[in-house]
């Protein structure tokens, strides 16, 4: 069947009143969650591993890095030259991998707000003229 071009495959669409099937799955596992849920719980502490894994997921948050305030003195210069600083703490172990990539990427988001300024800026000075 080939289908032409702007006419729909299903002009009517879903008929109202249809039911999802994820929906219906859904309904059927919502009235057996507490049975479930026990078992889950039940395997978990038999010690089965994985029944452990997803009972503990669901308990407690995620765990999220904290980051501290580093002390690298002043970044001044060009890009470049705060990139290299930042890299270079590495190597002296004031910062950790991690911090230097999350400040690594504060840098480029700044230089890509300072290009966006300075192209509106030439654009603005570029309309005056004509």
């Amino acid at each position: 069947m080939t289908f032409k071009k702007g006419k729909s495959g299903n002009p009517r669409g879903r008929p109202k009143g249809v039911t999802d099937r994820r929906t219906l799955f859904r309904k059927h596992i919502e009235s057996k969650a507490e049975d479930l849920i026990k078992k889950v719980v039940e395997m978990a502490l038999d010690g089965d591993v994985r029944a452990m894994k997803l009972c503990l997921e669901r308990i407690t948050p995620p765990m999220r890095p904290k980051d501290e305030p580093v002390q690298i003195g002043e970044l001044k210069g060009t890009l470049a030259e705060q990139g290299q600083k930042i890299l270079s703490s590495i190597g002296e172990g004031k910062l950790t991998p991690s911090e230097a990539a999350t400040m690594i990427s504060a840098i480029a988001s700044q230089s890509r707000i300072v290009e966006a300024d300075q192209i509106e800026k030439r654009l603005a000075a570029l309309e005056a003229k004509l």
